[in-house]
């Protein structure tokens, strides 16, 4: 499993236990080393929304929509 797979796989079992901060932290660990995958930047999007950060949570949606307009996976 790359690095970068173990990262969203650890951010997204504290998402499942309501522990957002926690997992926002190893989703944007995981855009460090790549900024041009669209998913990753949905993770950090819903992340930030769980938090109540919408602002911020929109702008990670729309940056996950640049990179693929056609994302299925985007928010």
């Amino acid at each position: 499993m790359s690095q970068i797979q173990d990262l969203v796989k650890k951010g997204r079992s504290f998402m499942d236990d309501g522990k957002f901060d926690e997992a926002l932290g190893f989703f944007e660990q995981a855009l460090f080393l790549n900024q041009n995958d669209p998913d990753l930047w949905n993770y950090k999007g819903v992340a930030l929304r769980s938090l109540g950060r919408y602002e911020e949570a929109m702008e990670c949606f729309n940056k996950s929509l640049e990179i693929d307009p056609r994302d299925k996976h985007a928010s």
